[in-house]
């Protein structure tokens, strides 16, 4: 979005209303409101506040809103506005928006509680231990990176059908024995809880604003998927093509994920590394670079089906390097040996920022020798062996030997 200048002098106040409307409102949001020459909310918002409560032009939010707001915001400067929010506005809401845009300082935020903070009360739930995750503009899948046996998680429901559409995602994907609560109203005078198992869900859809609490049991053949790297081979669709199992968990750890990081995944293949990367934290981004189509495809498919549908599935390296930001880290498991492919990667990646290069092959071993001695790093070579039968025995059978380079870029 392109930034907004707005007087820090009269500043834009941002009203957290609930459902309870007018009524659960202080004295101060209720000035903000009065004193507005412009309200802007969504048409359910809007109609909380009565009649004779201001004089301000009421304006329902444009859809879709965000990229009509900044030019919104401009033919409002100069005027008292007023913007309506649920909840707490800067939990998931549009005071997160409005501070990226016009900065902080010409903000005035009156948050109410948010509807995590309503929910965790109604269930007795710990509010700083319990996961919030949004279905509202997001991908559903979002929500299996947080599953785990044993843990609560609440879900911010996109409309009134996002819970069967949660518990048929749960029951597909080995959570069916969950608990789900689905919370509508809360705070109004329409408040509403109902409960059922996420396997066999046949409750019908009830009110739009409403959240999901679920309380996680795993089926007992789930398999067991953390956020750790080292995700089971088997879980990837594809040719085959992919970082197996322990070289994965060792080139993931060498990359060193962030949260809000990003890295560009040079020869995606079955996507495992960009997956992993972006698993590890739910601020996490990456952008995958496969020359093939069908690869491309089943990147994108494993991605969705591992809870990350938001990574970036590109064409081929480097010329699929045009108009992206520049990463934090590189991986390049495949092309090394193309022509210019390491040098286009380390001039975009950032000052600071690490690169780490697999190689299988002894012409793409001895580019990445070369290339340590002139660019420093650490060079490991990894030899992993599985056991496997042997008629009546256990044999060890070697996979291919792999070496990493990994090294950081000058600041």
């Amino acid at each position: 979005m392109t930034p907004v200048s707005w007087p820090a002098e009269s500043p834009i106040v941002v009203v957290g209303i609930g459902a309870d409307g007018w009524d659960g409102l202080g004295g101060p949001a209720r000035r903000a409101i009065g004193g507005a020459e412009v309200l802007l909310g969504s048409g359910r918002q809007l109609a909380l506040v009565p009649g004779d409560a201001t004089r301000a032009d009421r304006r329902a939010w444009p859809s879709p809103l965000v990229p009509a707001l900044p030019a919104l915001l401009q033919g409002l400067s100069g005027r008292r506005l007023c913007v309506l929010a649920s909840g707490d506005p800067m939990f998931f809401g549009i005071g997160v928006t409005l501070a990226r845009l016009v900065g902080a300082p010409a903000l005035r935020v009156l948050p109410q509680p948010s509807s995590a903070a309503l929910a965790c009360a109604r269930l007795g739930w710990p509010l700083a231990e319990t996961p919030v995750v949004s279905a509202v503009g997001r991908r559903l899948e979002t929500v299996l990176p947080e599953l785990a046996h044993g843990r609560r998680l609440l879900v911010l429901s996109s409309d009134e059908h996002t819970p069967a559409q949660l518990a048929e995602l749960l029951s597909r994907n080995g959570f069916g024995a969950s608990s789900m609560t689905v919370l509508e109203q809360l705070g109004g005078a329409a408040e509403r809880a109902v409960s059922a198992p996420a396997a066999g869900w046949e409750l019908p859809p009830g009110d739009a604003l409403n959240l999901v609490a679920v309380d996680c049991v795993a089926d007992r053949s789930a398999a067991r998927l953390t956020r750790l790297p080292g995700l089971p081979d088997g879980i990837y669709s594809g040719d085959g093509q992919l970082t197996k199992y322990e070289i994965r968990i060792l080139t993931v750890a060498a990359l060193a994920p962030a949260p809000g990081e990003l890295l560009w995944d040079v020869g995606g293949g079955s996507g495992t590394i960009a997956i992993e990367w972006s698993r590890t934290h739910s601020a996490c981004r990456a952008v995958t670079f496969e020359r093939a189509e069908s690869r491309r495809k089943q990147i994108a498919e494993n991605a969705a089906a591992l809870g990350v549908p938001h990574i970036d599935v590109r064409g081929a390296a480097p010329a699929a390097f045009a108009g992206l930001p520049a990463p934090d880290a590189v991986f390049i498991g495949g092309g090394l040996t193309q022509p210019g492919m390491f040098e286009s990667c380390w001039a975009r990646l950032r000052s600071g920022g690490r690169l780490v290069a697999n190689a299988v092959t002894a012409e793409s071993e001895a580019l990445l020798t070369n290339l340590a001695a002139a660019y420093g790093g650490s060079l490991r070579r990894y030899q992993v062996y599985r056991a496997e039968p042997l008629g009546d025995f256990t044999s060890w059978r070697p996979q291919l030997p792999v070496t990493q380079w990994s090294v950081a870029k000058p600041e």
